[in-house]
């Protein structure tokens, strides 16, 4: 049967869209970004522990003492694990998120729920969109929208949809139809009949829906974290990306904490402005006689004035902040607060590169933002300008294709380390295994499995459609897809039990010097020559900042002073790259000054030794 061309199709029909509708994009994309940093500013004003009483205050009101009490407790926690900017930032995202798929959801609800040939045309599309995979839904968000908080945004509300307008459209359907006849009866308008009759009796049902938006929308937020859009999701991808159970354990209960949180205010809003909820909870109050202290609920002005009080307090304490000294300081210096962002992949060199920079750029007065991407999104933004630069492009070979799709809309900025090698490594105590020839005969030992790092990396590229087939090993071995700290994982597990094991590795890397590893030779040299490390900017960055494209033109690092500096960000941990740098740098006086050189103090392009 002849194969059907509907990915073509698809790219055809996406291609078309990018340009004849990118002006409606753009316009979305204001409208959604303009949404988020409203509600992202509102929820970042008060500090941290006030914004947290403010909570626990609603949720007082809401579910009773307990509730309150837990609430705040939850938020504090939050705080305590040094993620509340992120969390604050999620809570935006699915905010904003929730209100346009309600705005979308309920209407549409409503028109199907009033005639049976929407409702049959809307289900379909409905089942599309809960059956599809999450993750496909983020590729035309970034295609359209770029990457950040509009295409996280667009990618969540597209998932959350389908249960608000069922919901909607269910709960419209179940009203007693005696009811709307009777109101009709008496000459209600078709209006007034859903105005009055049929959504009042609908709500819960209507808010059971907004329930489980708010609550798909959370779920959504990792996958969104992909996209560039921070907050927790951000954190999470990060953890996965290195590895790091901890961090990623830590980003897991902030999540748990907004979505227990979300999910009991909203179900017990929609008991509050439901008059069938607020009759049943009336009932349960006469039947359950004396309320205890802690289920006690106030009535609306206390809440109210609980929280202007808790706002006057902070405002009179200055805990609102100012950032008038920051914008102060950074005026005497170079960057004078202007903002940089920096994209990485998750590779030790590209880490460890990143963080200095991050580190030297804020000496020199600039705001520096860091991301961590996969190789595909990473080279996107910059070749759509919403990352600035990246310092791990290994040219001409290992990132030869994303070059060669992007190469016209970057500036390459130069080398900085190489050269360098990409191989199959193998543990010392694997005698008889020393070149890629070695491997197929040695299959079975290895259990068929070559350990890799992520699919999107240009080195696993050249792994499936070249070396694997220069070697024969196509039937012999599969390629697992993974990431570099699962293969880091999987190699010390394996070398902790002197087990066979051979994986993705490349050099510089800091494992060459922390294990006993043999690289398999390539004698039919597959693998190509070594690549560089260069540094990639999006079109004109240079031309905006030329002080830093002087810097990022004129910079090379050592082996020696590479590994060392990856070292000891790996034994840092996740949160303390940074301190890592600062410690280094401490260690080796002078780099800041010979690699961003201002008012005649040294520089050049040797980097000290």
């Amino acid at each position: 049967m002849p194969r059907l061309q509907l990915g073509d199709w698809v790219d055809s029909g996406v291609d078309w869209l990018l340009t004849h509708l990118s002006w409606l994009f753009d316009a979305v994309k204001a409208l959604v970004e303009g949404m988020y940093d409203g509600i992202d500013a509102v929820l970042a004003a008060p500090e941290p522990l006030l914004l947290a009483g403010i909570l626990a205050v609603l949720a007082w009101w809401l579910r009773g003492l307990v509730a309150g009490v837990l609430a705040f407790a939850g938020f504090a926690l939050v705080d305590s694990l040094d993620l509340w900017e992120r969390a604050m930032s999620t809570l935006s995202l699915v905010l904003v998120a929730t209100v346009i798929a309600l705005v979308i959801a309920v209407p549409l609800g409503i028109w199907a729920a009033r005639s049976r040939r929407v409702s049959a045309t809307v289900r379909p599309v409905l089942d599309l969109l809960q059956t599809m995979p999450s993750m496909v839904l983020l590729i035309p968000a970034i295609l359209f929208f770029g990457l950040g908080t509009a295409a996280g945004v667009i990618a969540t509300l597209i998932f959350a949809i389908a249960p608000g307008v069922r919901m909607t459209e269910l709960g419209i359907r179940q009203v007693d139809k005696d009811l709307v006849e009777a109101a009709e009866a008496f000459g209600t308008t078709p209006r007034d009949v859903l105005l009055r009759v049929q959504l009042p009796l609908a709500l819960p049902t209507v808010m059971a829906g907004v329930n489980q938006v708010i609550m798909l929308g959370l779920s959504m937020v990792v996958i969104a974290g992909m996209a560039g859009t921070g907050g927790l999701g951000g954190a999470v991808n990060e953890a996965i990306g290195q590895l790091e159970i901890g961090y990623g354990f830590e980003a897991g209960v902030a999540i748990v904490v907004l979505a227990v949180y979300l999910d009991r205010m909203t179900s017990a809003l929609g008991t509050q402005i439901s008059p069938l909820g607020r009759r049943a909870a009336a009932k349960v109050r006469v039947a359950s006689g004396a309320k205890a202290v802690w289920a006690h609920r106030p009535r609306p002005v206390v809440p109210v004035v609980g929280v202007a009080v808790l706002a006057l307090v902070a405002g009179g304490m200055g805990v609102f902040g100012s950032s008038a000294g920051t914008a102060e300081a950074a005026a005497a210096n170079v960057g004078r607060g202007k903002e940089i962002t920096i994209g990485y992949i998750p590779w030790d060199e590209g880490i460890a590169s990143t963080y200095l920079w991050k580190e030297i750029l804020e000496r020199r007065g600039f705001d520096v933002t860091t991301t961590q991407y996969a190789a595909g999104p990473l080279y996107t933004g910059l070749a759509t300008g919403q990352v600035d630069f990246q310092t791990d492009a290994w040219l001409p070979t290992t990132h030869a294709e994303y070059w060669k799709k992007y190469g016209d809309q970057l500036d390459d900025l130069g080398k900085w380390y190489g050269p360098t090698s990409l191989e199959l490594t193998v543990p010392g105590y694997m005698k008889d295994v020393n070149s890629l020839d070695d491997l197929k005969q040695h299959a079975g030992e290895f259990g068929g499995k070559i350990v890799g790092i992520e699919p999107s990396a240009g080195m696993m590229g050249l792994l499936k459609s070249k070396v694997m087939k220069e070697y024969g090993l196509e039937g012999a071995y599969d390629v697992v897809d993974g990431s570099t700290p699962a293969m880091l994982a999987e190699l010390k597990r394996a070398y902790a039990q002197k087990k066979p094991v051979v994986v993705t590795l490349w050099s510089p890397h800091w494992a060459y010097s922390d294990y006993d590893l043999k690289k398999l030779a390539d004698p039919r040299g597959a693998w190509g020559a070594g690549d560089g490390v260069h540094t990639l900017s999006r079109k004109g960055f240079a031309a905006e900042h030329p002080e830093v494209g002087r810097w990022l033109k004129d910079f090379s690092m050592t082996e020696q002073q590479l590994t060392a500096l990856e070292s000891r960000i790996t034994k840092a941990g996740k949160g303390g790259e940074q301190d890592a740098v600062r410690a280094w740098l401490k260690e080796n006086p002078g780099l800041v000054d010979r690699w961003a050189p201002v008012d005649g103090q040294g520089g050049g392009s040797q980097a000290a030794g």
